[in-house]
């Protein structure tokens, strides 16, 4: 699968962005067929950052969820400040 057709968009919303503050995570809509290893290694390559983890999870309307936990040398903040969702 293409990289760029792995991740759909970020998500951004109350209960994000503070798991953006408080434990350096970022959430995002990604292709439903990815995986976890496609997930981080796309976030990696298309944003230069560090993935410690990913967490995904089906929402009942059919798309899935991942959580990335960045690498406690990259900040989540700045991120979603180059992607323009803050």
């Amino acid at each position: 699968m293409n990289l760029h057709n792995v991740i759909s968009h970020p998500l951004m919303t109350e209960a994000t962005s503070l798991l953006m503050e408080k434990e350096n995570k970022l959430v995002f809509i990604v292709h439903i067929k990815s995986n976890k290893k496609e997930v981080k290694r796309a976030i990696e390559e298309i944003y230069g950052v560090k993935v410690d983890r990913v967490n995904t999870l089906i929402t009942p309307k059919g798309e899935k969820k991942a959580f990335i936990k960045l690498n406690s040398e990259y900040k989540a903040a700045d991120l979603a400040i180059r992607l323009g969702v803050l």
